[in-house]
This record gives structure tokens, sequence and C-alpha cells, in this order.
């Protein structure tokens, strides 16, 4: 391997080997297990979004709609149908992907603000449906009484239930395979394409390229992985209620890919692991901490456009 590939591949070393230990060294800087999962499932978010916004150049503020149709889905089907982790996992992922890909074509044709606009109204319509179906997803209240379950493999039994290591190399094996897809595709041509699309669509479109059809393909791919971020995370919290599926929860999702850096693939996770750990010691703090990561938000925009990660970047190459 030659010296470019190995410089490529420190950063992906090093992401790998931080999530990998996280749970044995971030109680020595104050942090806690449960702080950790929430970092994995809410960068898996991110990226998922950034795979939309970052890679295709369409901004997305509906993306919280498919992340709450994940976290009911899976819910739902342990407290109704199934009491079974994996199944509710699937379950999760299906409805939110085939939502997705149902609303997709009516609204793959517009662009820039009005995009995002329609994205919000859809997602309001998913929440409207969860405040007023009190009867099956709890309203306001939220969705109780259920919790996750062991998974059963024949020969052993991980007690994801009770013990929240273990519940966290879960959440961490589902995103190494989420992550790994993500990377496969944006390296295939459908990635270049993609690209090439964010860059210049109306050369795109010269070239032959059907934009439309790929646009659709990238909106449902990057909802699938939100809506298993959505289970993840009403598995984490073993709750859900409506919040998830509000449009200021896709707004928590663009805010943490900008951070991190939009067009860098690991830059959403950075994003949220700064925005997770933030908002945990400062709501502690205050009861204004939404001003202080706005402020925050706010100076990275403004000194740091390619956001943290750009940022580190431009000081090791100088």
């Amino acid at each position: 391997m030659n010296s470019p590939d190995l410089n490529k591949q420190i950063p992906n070393v090093v992401v790998w080997l931080l999530l990998l230990a996280m749970p044995y060294w971030l109680p020595a800087v104050g942090g806690y297990p449960e702080l950790g999962t929430r970092v994995v499932i809410l960068g898996l978010a991110a990226m998922s979004l950034n795979f939309l916004l970052g890679y295709t150049g369409v901004l997305s503020f509906g993306h919280a709609a498919y992340f709450g149709l994940g976290a009911y889905g899976a819910a739902m089907t342990i407290r109704y149908l199934v009491p079974s982790t994996g199944i509710g996992i699937l379950v999760g992922i299906l409805i939110g992907t085939i939502a997705a890909a149902i609303i997709g074509p009516l609204i793959i044709r517009l662009r820039g603000v009005y995009f995002a606009m329609v994205t919000i109204a859809f997602g309001q319509v998913f929440f409207f449906i969860a405040i007023r179906w009190n009867s099956v997803t709890g309203g306001d209240d939220g969705l109780t009484g259920w919790t996750r379950v062991p998974l059963h493999f024949g020969f052993t039994t991980i007690d994801i239930q009770n013990n929240p290591l273990a519940f966290y190399y879960l959440v961490l094996v589902l995103f190494a395979v989420a992550a790994g897809i993500m990377a496969w595709m944006l390296r295939s041509p459908f990635g270049r394409t993609l690209i090439a699309i964010r860059e210049n669509e109306r050369r795109a479109r010269f070239l032959g390229i059907p934009v439309d059809q790929h646009i659709w393909m990238s909106w449902v791919i990057s909802c699938c992985f939100v809506s298993l971020a959505g289970a993840l995370y009403a598995l984490l919290n073993n709750f859900v209620d409506p919040r998830a599926l509000y449009w200021t929860q896709s707004g928590d999702f663009v805010i943490m890919a900008v951070l991190g850096g939009m067009r860098s693939f690991w830059g959403p996770l950075i994003g949220a692991a700064i925005y997770v750990v933030l908002q945990d010691y400062l709501s502690s703090q205050t009861e204004n901490w939404q001003s202080f990561i706005g402020l925050f938000f706010v100076l990275v925009v403004l000194f740091f456009p390619r956001g943290v990660l750009g940022m580190i970047r431009r000081k090791v190459m100088s």
C-alpha cells in the first residue's frame, strides 16, 4: 500500500478505534454508556441525511418523519405484535423506507427551498397522526408499556435489556453495517453520479443521466438508514413520542451534519458527537442550553464553513 492510500485510511482507523473503545474511555471524561450510544445513533441519522444533502445536494427538513416512523414501527411491533427486538428493528426500517418510497415521486422534481418545505409538510402529517391517534400511539404522552428484549440465538442469549454495554455494541455493529453500505455506494458509479448531480445538475441531464430517478434512489436510501437510527433510538429509551417526528428533529440532523462537515463521510458523526455532548452538559447547567448551542453553530458556520472536520484537515495539511 502506498503512502497516499495509507494516509486516507488513518482517519477510518482512528474513528473505529474510538468507537470500539468508547464505553471504556467515555466515563473517564465524565460520560456514561448511554451517552455513547446516543452519539452513535444520532451520528448514523446525521450521516444518513448527509447521504442526500452532502453527496446529492438536496436539502431535506423532513427526515425526522422517517426517523420517527422507524421509532414507532419498532416500538409498536414490540408493544402490540411480537416481543422481539430484531423484528421490531426490521419493521421500523420497512415502514420508514416504504413511506419514503411512496412520497419520493411526489417531491423529487422540486429543488431548493421548495423541496425542503414539502418534506416538512409531509413530516408534519405523520406528526399529527401520531398526536391524534391516541389509542395506538399514546398521543402526546408517548408510547409506553414496552421494552427492548434480549436477543436469543439458540446457542446463546445477549442481554441488551439490562446491559447497556451489550446494547451499545449491538448498535455499533448495526452502525458499522450501515456505514459500510453507504461507503460502498458512494465509491460506486452510483455514488459518483450523485456527486455529479450535486456539482452540476444541468450538465448531468445533458449527459443523459436520469437525474430524478437518482435523486429518488438517494432519498429512499437516506430515509432507510435514518429509519434504522430511529428504531435504535426508540430501543435506547424504551420510549417514543411524537417529538421524534417533529420537524425540529430534522433541524438537529442538519446542524450535526453542518457542524462536522457536510461533504465528508465522517463529518456528520463528529458533528453529532459535539452536539450530543454539548447538549448533555449544557442542559444540566442551564435551561438556556439551546442558546449556547445556537451560538456555537453560528460561530462554526461563520469561521469554519467546511465544519470541524474540514478545519482539522486544513490544520493537518498546513
